[in-house]
């Protein structure tokens, strides 16, 4: 577990989460047992604040706060950014060092650095890969997973992400290991840095042990060897060329890599083995079809030898296992686009989970709502339920907003009643041709139709609401239920409030295409029903 973010309680309102260290060990601690007692989740390790800065002091609160809710076994891995100052602080920080189990680094280029050995901690690269899962992903993810032990004496690799369930056009689109951003059709995708894992993860499992062999291959390329010492052994061999492995971070240093003819010796107590079983894949580029993890014919071991002709951008497996396999799975349902005719009216009365789906939020958080007190037609609605600013990690935005439909979308009417909460400044908005999200959702654009508490309402061709397209007095308060409707046409848009025309003719430059949004000024309570775009 590793938070990017913490709520704006842990702060006291201040963008930092050290000031108060017990609370925020607190939080954590309360979220490790959360995961156990709802989810059944057992969390082995947990880390401080990704790709941020450390505080000493705070680990070390960390460690006796674990202990003293009896999770003794939750190891702390820390910094999840680079090796310094972590390994130099260790060194000199005693206390720190018995209580820190694992150095993590993210993106680490396959290397590591002297101080971080000299600590004699596990090395871990927590957090790799973020890379567009093609064949060159995959190739990426062949080279990293091998070389970060070879090169960096790194014992783990983590991918971010799992699995790319997001609309493809926000930031770091299809950066998982597979695809599954069809919700609305059950399409998904296992790419090929799926099958790459699997040369790995199929013959080897948290606990065995790397033989400290020097894994590179003349011709380029390398091989690490593994074993759970009880006799089996797995041998795994990339040979991925420059160009077909590059990574989204770091810069790859220039490298050749030739076809060769390798020759392993096994020794000591693999002097025995007599067959290893061979799993092949080939990264296709030139021919543009990739054989991706095919069983081979087994190797016979002749006096404790073999030899194998490789070619490049291939991945082998060699391994005293029988258990590998590569499953038929059924077709998935076909592609389809997001419906282009939509609508939830979010009347559910125990959801199987609390946001509604292929809504995105991308600042702030849109759940199920019950309204006990309503007279009837608004009694399920969907509501923004963050009220404070978290401690963040990214740039989030000063409103809050959820993204739905197709970033393809042109030509757009999005209808949805609206109740501002926030009394005198409240206000929300509906918007079309939304063009960002995620990281970098300060600097989105599109057409947005906002109404204020205070009986204004504006258009404005961003987020942020500084590019003012239109404005004027629309007779909307908080505490009550209003219905707006915007259409996007062309470069022409108009907004109706309550079935009537409130605003036309207004002018739209670009985005030329994006998504509908639904959100709100600021970080305030506020409802959605009945939400329609066609």
């Amino acid at each position: 577990g590793l938070p990017w973010t913490f709520p704006g309680w842990i702060g006291k309102g201040e963008n930092w989460p050290y000031d108060y260290p017990d609370v925020t060990a607190y939080y954590v601690v309360s979220w490790i047992l959360g995961a156990k007692q709802y989810h059944d989740l057992d969390i082995d390790y947990v880390g401080i604040w990704n790709e941020r800065a450390f505080s000493s002091k705070y680990i070390k609160l960390l460690r006796y706060t674990l202990d003293k809710h009896g999770l003794q076994q939750v190891r702390i891995i820390a910094s999840d950014r680079l090796w310094e100052p972590i390994s130099f602080v260790l060194l000199i920080d005693s206390e720190l060092h018995g209580v820190v189990d694992v150095i993590g680094a993210h993106y680490p280029g396959t290397k590591t650095v002297p101080n971080a050995l000299l600590t004699k901690k596990k090395l871990w690269s927590s957090e790799d890969y973020s890379t567009f899962n093609d064949e060159v992903g995959a190739g990426c993810w062949a080279r990293i997973l091998n070389q970060n032990y070879v090169n960096g004496n790194m014992t783990s690799t983590i991918a971010w992400n799992l699995v790319a369930s997001y609309y493809e056009e926000l930031p770091f689109g299809r950066c998982g290991l597979m695809t599954a951003q069809e919700p609305w059709s059950g399409h998904y995708k296992v790419e090929a840095p799926i099958w790459i894992t699997a040369h790995t993860t199929q013959f080897t499992q948290p606990g065995w042990s790397y033989l400290q062999v020097d894994g590179h291959l003349e011709g380029g390329g390398s091989f690490v060897a593994l074993t759970d010492g009880l006799g089996n052994l797995t041998i795994i061999i990339e040979t991925m060329t420059h160009n077909h492995s590059q990574c989204i971070r770091p810069r790859l240093p220039r490298f050749s890599v030739k076809p060769q003819r390798a020759t392993f010796y096994l020794k000591g107590s693999f002097f025995m083995v007599e067959t290893l079983q061979v799993w092949h894949s080939r990264l296709g580029f030139e021919s543009g079809n990739s054989s991706l993890f095919q069983q081979l014919h087994p190797v016979k071991v002749w006096k404790g030898s073999f030899s194998l002709d490789l070619n490049v951008d291939e991945v082998y497996t060699l391994t005293t296992l029988k258990t590998g396999q590569r499953c038929g799975c059924p077709e998935p349902p076909p592609p389809q686009p997001f419906p282009s005719n939509y609508k939830d009216d979010f009347n559910i009365r125990n959801p199987p989970f609390s946001e509604a789906p292929n809504f995105a939020d991308q600042t702030g958080v849109f759940e199920y709502f019950i309204n006990a007190s309503d007279p009837g037609d608004h009694v399920f609605t969907l509501r923004q339920v963050v009220v404070q600013r978290p401690i963040t990690w990214a740039s989030d935005a000063d409103q809050t907003i959820s993204l739905i439909g197709n970033f393809q979308w042109v030509n757009v009417t999005v209808t949805c009643d609206i109740y501002i909460e926030k009394q005198h400044d409240g206000g929300v908005f509906i918007a079309g041709r939304v063009d960002n999200g995620g990281i970098y959702v300060r600097r989105t654009k599109g057409v947005f139709f906002w109404v204020f508490a205070d009986g204004t309402y504006r258009v404005t061709g961003d987020l942020a609401g500084e590019e003012i397209l239109m404005k004027g007095l629309s007779g909307v308060r908080d505490s009550a239920w209003h219905t707006l409707t915007l259409n996007i046409q062309g470069k022409s848009a108009s907004g109706l409030l309550n079935g009537y025309p409130l605003w036309e003719n207004v002018t739209i430059s670009k985005p030329s295409h994006g998504w509908a949004a639904i959100g709100t000024r600021s970080f305030e309570f506020a409802q959605f029903d009945n939400f329609h775009v066609e």
